[in-house]
């Protein structure tokens, strides 16, 4: 178990200031204040202080603090503090206060359990130095007074630039710590939904198998019928031929979320790729005009995507098409990191809604095509590692896949002697 978003630098940079303060107030209460102080008990616990907070700080780096080591090194702080200010007059001592410091620290760090363990020893040190103490040698009266004064006011303005810059720095940790866990939670909500969108494909792809055989029986009788027109025989042909493409993809739903699917990942370069993922696209949509541009020089990157980036990008030119079938351009370019697919159409851009989502939740009656698919493509982009982008151009509507290229390329295999 870790504290709460307590790292070491944070803690021992608190600790620097605070050792740094009590030098400064040892080293210069002789000459300024007039004041004789045991320096050569006071330097040596002074030196300790600063060697065990210089050895916390290599120890660990940045890294998160457990739980045993941050009472460990607030027990060492409460204790150092309480051996100083015994050899400085002890409850009298105007610093005496900075004990709440670490008191704090286990408040907003720790287990109430622990934080009370703290508490207990603060107030513990704080009862001996009552009790037990070496006074400091100031016979004047009124002079102590404004001393103990000017003391308490210098003690309230160091715990007071202390509390609020620690507490500060984990108020932004835990409000980073938040948002991390609400994407999280988010997250896991999308693969949910997706899973279950998963399972009611593959019961629709086995409830469907038997009406498309029923379907592809009957057209081939058709087709043998002689008496058939010319524009009938047309129709039919097509008929048939979008019946086998309906159960060549239901066929491949089970290949591709299979053990095959691995085997089929061709590594391809990615023009050559994306010119098969519109080809295949065509298939359906024979009627829209989709033209492939690679934007970048030289030779295309090799990547072996696999049967989801396909799908998202049939999916971003299905919505294209079904705004308007024309003019629509479907770009490649690449660097030596990335890889980015625009898909761009002529239409009348994304409504309100679809650009404030922008994918991050399916959107039903749109009739433009701009619902689950989007939904389904920032899933896969975004499982890649990818960046999922909507627009709207000066003519049309414009979506982008951003993909690092490691996401997508092919691992080489390890050797082994």
């Amino acid at each position: 178990m870790k504290p709460l978003l307590t790292t070491r630098n944070r803690l021992t940079l608190m600790r620097w200031w605070l050792v740094g303060g009590l030098a400064c107030a040892v080293l210069s209460a002789p000459t300024f204040l007039d004041i004789s102080l045991p320096l050569p008990l006071l330097l040596p616990v002074l030196l300790l202080l600063a060697g065990f907070n210089a050895f916390a700080h290599w120890r660990g780096g940045s890294e998160e603090l457990s739980v045993r080591e941050l009472v460990g090194q607030l027990c060492v702080d409460l204790v150092g503090m309480g051996v100083l200010f015994y050899l400085t007059g002890g409850v009298a001592n105007p610093l005496v206060s900075l004990l709440l410091l670490p008191v704090a620290v286990a408040a907003l760090a720790l287990p109430e359990l622990m934080a009370a363990g703290i508490a207990a020893l603060a107030v513990a040190v704080y009862s001996f130095l009552i009790l037990y103490s070496l006074p400091l040698p100031i016979a004047d009266a009124a002079r102590a007074t404004r001393l103990h004064l000017g003391g308490m006011w210098l003690t309230f303005v160091v715990s007071a630039v202390l509390v609020a810059w620690f507490i500060s720095r984990i108020m932004t940790s835990m409000r980073t710590r938040d948002a991390e866990l609400a994407a999280a939670r988010e997250e896991r909500l999308r693969d949910a939904q997706v899973v279950a969108l998963g399972q009611l494909a593959a019961g629709a792809a086995h409830e469907l198998g038997t009406p498309l055989a029923t379907m592809s029986v009957l057209a081939e009788d058709l087709s043998q019928d002689a008496k058939l027109l010319p524009d009938t025989r047309a129709d039919l042909n097509l008929l048939r031929r979008q019946i086998a493409l309906c159960k060549e993809i239901l066929g491949g739903l089970t290949r591709r979320a299979g053990s095959e699917r691995a085997a089929e990942a061709a590594d391809l370069l990615a023009d050559i790729w994306l010119q098969g993922v519109l080809a295949r696209w065509r298939s359906f949509w024979p009627q829209a005009d989709c033209r492939f541009f690679a934007e970048s020089s030289g030779d295309a990157p090799r990547i072996a995507p696999g049967a989801a980036l396909e799908q998202a990008v049939s999916n971003l030119l299905t919505n294209a098409a079904q705004v308007n079938p024309q003019a629509i351009r479907l770009a490649l370019s690449w660097n030596a990191t990335s890889l980015v697919i625009g898909v761009h159409d002529d239409g009348p851009g994304f409504p309100e809604e679809i650009l404030h989502n922008a994918g991050t939740e399916p959107v039903s009656g749109t009739g433009q095509g701009a619902g689950i698919g989007l939904w389904l493509t920032r899933t896969v982009v975004e499982r890649m590692g990818g960046r999922f982008c909507l627009a709207n151009a000066a003519a049309g509507a414009l979506t982008m896949i951003e993909l690092p290229l490691e996401s997508i390329q092919t691992k080489e295999p390890k050797q082994w002697t």
